[in-house]
């Protein structure tokens, strides 16, 4: 698979590499009271889990990117595409999901998770041509539900015990909620996503000075 930057209005995503662990580290360091299902590295150890990611990179299983606020051309976080699966016959691929997302408190609400979403969404359904697309949480992380419904994606289901805990401090399996977006609903959930970003920039623009950008990252 190919593993090209993608650009939108309000972010950038880029491939990880070694280059982003001091920003990851100052994104990290922000307030981390709403990290308590999700795997965020602690600031010294941006390193080590940017490595981590990029071992898992090798093995094909993973295409992690940094997340840059353009407004401030900061690195505010991580997501990334995860478990691809080809069809049968081997020739292309099929599915693919996206997760292992964070971002810095300050980038939260501000836009880039749903652009940074629509951009991901897009380059697999137009470039890869998938058929489906899933997404996943930890059934107990009603803010992660909130946010991936707001995408579009139909919730599937909840199974129990399916998946690695990420919470701090814990072992074992989580339940884990499941959602998707397929590839005969993806144009009108391309059309919903673009509605609601339109949506979101335009009302932070208006509610911010001229001379300021209204991105908070």
């Amino acid at each position: 698979m190919d593993h090209p930057v993608l650009h939108g209005r309000l972010v950038r995503l880029e491939p990880l590499d070694r280059r982003h662990v001091p920003g990851l580290a100052a994104a990290a360091a922000e307030d981390r009271s709403r990290y308590a299902w999700t795997w965020v590295p602690d600031p010294g150890t941006a390193a080590a889990y940017v490595d981590e990611q990029l071992a898992t990179a090798r093995t094909g299983r993973l295409l992690p990117y940094a997340q840059i606020c353009l407004s401030s051309h900061r690195v505010v976080g991580v997501t990334a595409y995860w478990d691809p699966r080809p069809f049968p016959s081997g020739d292309r691929l099929a599915q693919i999901d996206v997760g292992f997302t964070w971002l810095a408190a300050s980038a939260q609400g501000s836009g880039l998770n749903l652009e940074a979403k629509y951009l991901l969404f897009r380059h697999a359904f137009e470039a890869w041509e998938v058929v489906r697309v899933g997404l996943s949480t930890d059934a107990r992380n009603a803010r992660s539900r909130a946010a991936i419904a707001g995408t579009g994606a139909r919730f599937e289901g909840v199974l129990r015990n399916w998946s690695r805990s990420w919470a701090p401090g814990e072992s074992g399996l989580r339940d884990s909620a499941l959602y998707s977006v397929v590839a005969e609903e993806w144009p009108e959930c391309r059309a919903y996503l673009e509605h609601r970003l339109s949506e979101t920039e335009q009302g932070a623009a208006a509610a911010a000075p001229r001379t300021v950008s209204w991105s908070r990252c």
